[in-house]
């Protein structure tokens, strides 16, 4: 019986299925397109291989496109259907259990079956990538760090492997607030393996979450060569890297990686793509700046998608971009149906077992509310939907920096509506995680200026301007990228 490389039997696979199917784990894990041929190439080679039915399913679902995963599971019915999956070993069980409840739409079951998977299979590496993938989905930041931490002692220091477990293990100690040993970590995963691009936006995120915008800035561009091509994390990456020059006070480069990189007229129309660009541009809306070509180009996208009720996190840059778009309407079209979709989902106890069901009530929609109501200027609304819910949005997925447009539009709307108090409470919240952020100080010279205290106001400003003196983001390299590699 054939075996992967990391000694894993595989039921019903061939050796030319084994061989596809570990070229699949390592494109998976550099997140390289040909992922998605290896699969299917296994698939051919060994169409009974449950190892080969539940990869594709796992791409067919982490990717949080509906229509990929209404493919992905008509082909794994078939797969399934009058077959005893009871029977197979204990490891292929757990992955085609792991891959029913996720085309079930249950991400949190998903995520619990690939734990109990590694518990026994640590050298699974699918079940670990997907796993942890599942983890970032539903914002689960402790199991996004200790799923990897806990399989790391089955790794040998020699494995090739290795890296990129400590690349996924540095996005689960950053997402879990221990930024020294993120770093440490993450930049030892890039030592290994500098096109580990999983590796590099952990780093990238250690340095985001601590305002240490400047290394941000020099990490990415000294790697540029290594993360700017072939690999369906390059749109995220430049995105971070804009990020930095907003915070940086460089707005135009911001906007040159924005139409280079991050939405351009070859962009494939991805959510994960167009919610990067819906962030970039809301934080430049909060900032004052109107983009109404680019968010327009944006709103359009997102209506030709249609989605249904899929994930919450996606809702919500649908929403963002709706609002920037000035197309009020529409927002609230999405807000209301996602509003019947939960009240018929009350008496519907399958309903309510789907992860995005609780994301959606719990954050999602009041999350998507306050949106519309800052794009009607109503600032004290926005406060009172957000200020319940900002400790507990984590709960729709996504990473902190991600996350940090929503308690951006809180702060701004607190110090809009004349609510000081809370904005200071925010400020300080903001400062002991990013004590050198430019945003931040600009924050307080605000609300300074609001009470009247301009000697505070001019010290704030003057931390601002010093924290990022002599800080030009210049983007190298940037270059439209390949609608393939999007």
């Amino acid at each position: 019986m054939a075996t992967d490389r990391h000694g894993n039997t595989l039921h019903a696979c061939t050796r030319e299925g084994a061989d596809h199917l570990d070229r699949a784990v390592e494109a998976l894990l550099f997140f390289r397109p040909e992922v998605t041929s290896a699969v299917e190439d296994a698939l051919a080679a060994s169409p009974e291989s449950p190892d080969a039915q539940a990869f594709a399913v796992y791409l067919g679902v982490l990717g949080t496109e509906h229509t990929a995963a209404a493919k992905a599971r008509t082909r794994f019915d078939g797969y399934l259907a009058g077959r005893d999956t009871s029977a197979l070993p204990a490891r292929e069980r757990l992955h085609l259990a792991a891959a029913g409840a996720l085309l079930a739409g249950d991400l949190h079951g998903a995520a619990g079956l690939l734990e109990e998977l590694s518990l026994a299979y640590p050298r699974d590496v699918l079940a670990l990538f997907a796993g942890h993938q599942l983890d970032f989905l539903t914002g689960d930041a402790v199991r996004l760090r200790d799923r990897i931490g806990g399989a790391l002692s089955a790794w040998g220091r020699a494995d090739e492997h290795r890296g990129p477990l400590l690349g996924m293990y540095a996005f689960g100690l950053e997402e879990s607030g221990h930024y020294g040993r993120a770093e440490e970590t993450g930049l030892a995963a890039v030592e290994r393996h500098p096109t580990d691009v999983w590796a590099v936006h952990a780093v990238t995120h250690t340095y985001e979450m601590q305002g240490r915008v400047a290394e941000g800035v020099a990490f990415l561009d000294a790697r540029a060569d290594d993360w700017t091509r072939g690999n369906y994390l390059t749109v995220h990456n430049w995105w971070h890297y804009a990020l930095y020059a907003l915070e940086a006070g460089a707005e135009e480069t911001a906007l040159r990686v924005y139409d280079a990189a991050v939405r351009h007229e070859e962009s494939a129309g991805l959510a994960m793509e167009l919610l990067d660009a819906a962030a970039l541009l809301w934080r430049l809306r909060l900032a004052g700046r109107e983009e109404p070509e680019r968010w327009a180009r944006l709103a359009d996208a997102w209506a030709e998608r249609a989605d249904p009720p899929f994930y919450a996190f996606n809702d919500v840059h649908a929403v963002m971009a709706y609002v920037g778009a000035g197309r009020i309407a529409e927002a609230e079209a999405l807000v209301a149906d996602r509003r019947r979709w939960l009240a018929e989902g009350a008496a519907d106890t399958a309903r309510r077992t789907l992860s995005n069901h609780a994301m959606t009530a719990e954050a999602g929609l009041p999350v998507c509310e306050a949106l519309v109501a800052q794009g009607r200027g109503d600032h004290a609304a926005v406060v009172e939907l957000l200020w319940p819910v900002r400790r507990g949005i984590q709960v729709f997925g996504g990473s902190h920096a991600q996350r940090d447009a929503v308690q951006r539009t809180l702060l701004e709307s607190a110090l809009a509506a004349g609510h000081h108090d809370r904005a200071r409470l925010l400020l300080s919240e903001r400062d002991g995680l990013r004590p050198d952020s430019p945003y931040n100080w600009l924050g307080r010279a605000r609300l300074a200026d609001a009470i009247g205290d301009a000697a505070r106001a001019a010290v704030a400003r003057e931390r601002a301007e010093s924290a990022v003196k002599g800080l030009k983001p210049t983007a190298p390299g940037l270059v439209p990228v390949p609608n393939s590699l999007v």
